[in-house]
Order: C-alpha cells, then sequence, then structure tokens
C-alpha cells in the first residue's frame, strides 16, 4: 500500500516513562535532522515508517475506536496522517479526511501519499462537524514549520476538534503550537489527548503551553537516530531525575548531623513567617543536618517543629561560618530583605535566593552586580524566580519572559553567573553557558501558596549536603521530586485535578517519593 516498508520491530516510545533524559531539538535542528535523514533514505520512506507508526500507535491507544477521523493540512504533516489513514483502512476501521489543502499545491511526499489515498478510495469528508461521529481524531494539520496563526479553515478544524467528545491524536505535534516554545500561534492550539513527535523531541511540547496542549507524548526516531548524531540539543527533557548523588544516600554508621551540612534559611518578615517555617521544614525533609531559620522580623517566636532552630540575624556575622554554609534567602522576606543581602551576597558559600529577594537585587543595581561576582570566587547561587520575578531580573515584561521561556531562562543564567530555576509549567533549569533542562514532572496542584518555599528550602536541604555541587543536581533534582508529588497526588486522589495541594504537605510528599526510590549502595 505504501512505498516503501518500514522497520515492523520499530516502536513509538512513551516518553514521560523514560528512565533517562531525552534530548530536545528545536525546529532549525530539526530540520537539519529531518534532512540528513531524508538523504540516507530511499524516496518517500521517512513518511510510509511516520504514517505506520501514527497507526500503530492510534489502534494501541483507542483499540476500541472504531471510526478515525483524519485532518490532513497543507504540509508533510498531512501526508503522514493519510498514510497513517491507509494502514488503518486496511486493518478493518472506518476512516475519513478532512483535507484541509490543495492536492496541487502539496509537497512532493504528501502528494504521493494523496495519490495512494484516491486510489484506494480513502472516504473524504467536506466540513469539520463531522469530527463530532468519530471514535478517533488524527491532528495532521500543522507541524514543525508552522510560524504563524491558523487561519479560516484550520482555524475552523482546530476548534471543532477540541469542542467534541473524541480524543485527539496529534502527529509531531499539536497544530498551532509552536515548537520552539510552547507558545500559541493563533487564539487556540489543538488539545491532543496524546501527541507522537517524530524524529526528534520539540522543546514547546514540554512548556509554556505545551504540557496542556500535547498530553501524553510519544517519540519515534523512524530508524534515523543517527541522523541527530552531532546535531547539539536546544534543551534536555528530565523525564526523571538521576539517582541521588553519593554524598545523599547510604549513611554511614559513624556520620552525625554535621557531617549533612548547616542550613540558614533568612526570611519571614513581619506577617510571613509561614514561607520561612516551609521552607525549613522542607530542608529537613531533604535531609539537612542542621536547619536554622534567621527570621527578619525580630519579634518571631520559636517555630512549632522542634528540629528547626531559631537564630536570630547576628549569628551570621560569622564569616568563616557562612562561608561553610548553605543559605536560602527570601521566602517571605519583605521589603527588610534587602539589608540583609550585602554579607550574604558577599560570603555564603552556597547562596539560593527566592522572591522578595529577587525583587531586591531587581531593583538595585550593586546588589545585582555582588550577585555577578560571586562566581568569579568560587561561590555558587541558584536563583528560583516565577516569570514575574525573572521579567524583573531581565527588565522586561512577564509575557516576554512566557513567550521563550527557555531563551529567557538562559538569558537570566548568563547575566546573573548563577543556576536559575523559571518556575512554571515545564520549569526550567539553566546554567552559564550549558544546556537547559526541562522538567517534565508536575501538575497545576502545585499552583499554591507556599510551594515555592518548599521547593527553595528542598533544594537547599539537597545542596547542603552537597559542598561542591554547583547548584545544578540539587535543583534539577527538587525539581522534579517537587513535580512528582504532584503526579502522585493526583493519581491516587483524583480531586486535584481540580483543588491544589497544601503548601505544607508538598515537602512530606517529595519525601515519600525519595521513600520509594531503590537507593545505590554507598
Amino acid at each position: 500500500m505504501t512505498s516503501a516498508t518500514p522497520d515492523p520491530g520499530a516502536a513509538p516510545r512513551r516518553v514521560f516513562a523514560a528512565s533517562h533524559d531525552w534530548p530536545l531539538h528545536d525546529a532549525a535542528a530539526s530540520r537539519r535532522i529531518e534532512a540528513a535523514a531524508l538523504a540516507a533514505a530511499a524516496p518517500r520512506a521517512l513518511m510510509a515508517r511516520a504514517g505506520l507508526a501514527t497507526a500503530r500507535l492510534a489502534r494501541a491507544l483507542a483499540p476500541h475506536a472504531r471510526r478515525v477521523a483524519v485532518l490532513v493540512g497543507p504540509g508533510n504533516n498531512g501526508g503522514d496522517a493519510l498514510i497513517a489513514a491507509l494502514h488503518l483502512q486496511a486493518s478493518g476501521l472506518r476512516v475519513q479526511a478532512l483535507l484541509l489543502a490543495d492536492p496541487e499545491r502539496l509537497p512532493a511526499d504528501a502528494a504521493d501519499a494523496w495519490r495512494q489515498a484516491r486510489a484506494a478510495a480513502l472516504p473524504t469528508i467536506d466540513d469539520a462537524a463531522a469530527l463530532a461521529d468519530a471514535d478517533l481524531v488524527i491532528d495532521g494539520l500543522l507541524g514543525l514549520g508552522a510560524t504563524r496563526a491558523p487561519e479560516a479553515s484550520l482555524a475552523e478544524a482546530i476548534a471543532a476538534a477540541n469542542a467534541g467528545a473524541p480524543p485527539i491524536l496529534a502527529i509531531d505535534l499539536p497544530s498551532g503550537l509552536a515548537a520552539d516554545d510552547g507558545r500559541i500561534l493563533g487564539e487556540q492550539a489543538m488539545r491532543a489527548r496524546w501527541t507522537l513527535s517524530l524524529l526528534t523531541l520539540k522543546p514547546g511540547l514540554f512548556t509554556a503551553h505545551g504540557r496542556d496542549h500535547s498530553g501524553e507524548v510519544w517519540f519515534d526516531d523512524l530508524g534515523a537516530a543517527s541522523a541527530a548524531v552531532g546535531v547539539r540539543p536546544s534543551a534536555w527533557l528530565g523525564s526523571r531525575a538521576a539517582a541521588p548523588a553519593p554524598a545523599w544516600v547510604g549513611r554511614r554508621h559513624a556520620q552525625h548531623k554535621g557531617s549533612f551540612g548547616d542550613l540558614h534559611v533568612v526570611g519571614g518578615a513581619a506577617g510571613m513567617q509561614g514561607a520561612l517555617r516551609l521552607a525549613g521544614r522542607a530542608a529537613l525533609v531533604a535531609g539537612a543536618g542542621r536547619v536554622y531559620l534567621s527570621p527578619l522580623d525580630a519579634g518571631t517566636a520559636a517555630p512549632p517543629e522542634p528540629e528547626l532552630m531559631l537564630q536570630v540575624r547576628s549569628g551570621l556575622d560569622d564569616i568563616a561560618r557562612l562561608r561553610a554554609s548553605t543559605v536560602v534567602c527570601g521566602c517571605g522576606g519583605g521589603a527588610a530583605v534587602r539589608d540583609a543581602l550585602p554579607p550574604l551576597l558577599a560570603h555564603a558559600g552556597r547562596l539560593l535566593l527566592d522572591a522578595d529577594a529577587l525583587n531586591a537585587i531587581a531593583a538595585d543595581p550593586d546588589l545585582a552586580a555582588a550577585l555577578r561576582q560571586r562566581r568569579e570566587r568560587g561561590q555558587f547561587s541558584v536563583l528560583t524566580p516565577h516569570p514575574l520575578e525573572a521579567a524583573r531580573l531581565l527588565r522586561t515584561g512577564t509575557a516576554q519572559v512566557q513567550a521563550d521561556r527557555l531563551a529567557a531562562a538562559q538569558r537570566l543564567a548568563q547575566e546573573c553567573a548563577a543556576v536559575v530555576v523559571l518556575k512554571g509549567s515545564g520549569s526550567i533549569v539553566a546554567a552559564p553557558d550549558e544546556i537547559a533542562w526541562i522538567n517534565a514532572s508536575g501538575n497545576a496542584a502545585l499552583a499554591t501558596p507556599g510551594s515555592g518555599d518548599v521547593l527553595a528550602g528542598f533544594i537547599g536541604g539537597l545542596w547542603a549536603q552537597a559542598p561542591r555541587d554547583d547548584g545544578r543536581h540539587a535543583a534539577r533534582t527538587a525539581v522534579w521530586l517537587h513535580g512528582r508529588a504532584a503526579d502522585l497526588a493526583l493519581e491516587r486522589r483524583p480531586r486535584h485535578a481540580r483543588l491544589p495541594l497544601l503548601a505544607g504537605d508538598i515537602a512530606a510528599a517529595m519525601g515519600a517519593v525519595l521513600d520509594a526510590r531503590p537507593e545505590p549502595r554507598p
């Protein structure tokens, strides 16, 4: 039926089930890989493989579907969809195609697929309203080449598919979603239940609006993995955290609390002591040896958690001690945090800055310069901004940050000479002169007051135990655990699809994820 015979043993892989990081390639890199793969393959072989892979996955994901609607756009994605339709029709399913392109202007491989569809008498439909009668919709409208808002019939088809009940399987990218940054190109993008990404995985599937629109992501390299060799990834996707570093597991009998680092949490201005305590509690769960709270409100009483120690800020005047410690600063800091920052920037061996500490640095060029100088002295810093805080640091707007989260995180890491955790859907961990890392765990149940304080404290707690880490490993591990805790909560309690986790519960849930992980031998 098709013009080339694909490898019968090939099969798509489920991305979120992987135990390794995945390379992500933006549109330009994906085009280079595609060109190399096409040059090494027989004519139309890649489209034949893509169509078969799509058909196989459709049957596996929707085994009870009997009526399939296939949306065919003006590019090679449309050709992939047509080949998939032919395979599904040959397997006995009722398949109908909605062609939203001029057949005379299709690319060569897609035009050949259209000729095959005509020869096989593949039924067609003329109205997107007919999508409602399908059991499954396959989206082959727009792919890697889409850079502007879908218009006219393409936009109408996306709207009709999103409004209908049938689940959607998107080929390569949900139509209307930008490959590089996860932006919605028009008023809406296809909201797929599944996406089969072909040849490469694209960053936009996993950050900004990508997670909401791509659903469960599968990947097939179409037997052309060698084409990607030597092409630098645009980012890495951390499907699961790597095993904890040896310093974080296998505690020895002769060790004591001092073996696992001192952590100081500075914040908690008047009325905001809860943030300070959430961060401190999270650091304890993460395994820090001793955790001290240094409230900016002098009237703060001792914390109710007996494991947390209260330390007035004057205790941070010991420069030698500060150099040996990890400091988390900013949680509930308010305006008072500005005066606490100069000695911390000058002397803290490992410094994590969150919330109001970031706002203070964004507003003060001298503090910003002091932050940049830390790396030159061999002192490491981690910043954990949400998009608005990142925008302030970059002197731009939140919309601009969210329009290209990868670029914003990388620019911020470079300008501040620090590891940056840009929080949000598909949180990004970036470091100077390094390929950024996108976290694949997590859901909207984390969107709750205090969630960021827990994350900051947990990063600090891990980091205190691994003083040689520049912050990247601690940040990636904590970000993944933070998200994984929310994923498990959603699996166990569906109400979290509507209601958030309480911040006080998140640290314990992160610890439970660690409990479930096999520990390597020390």
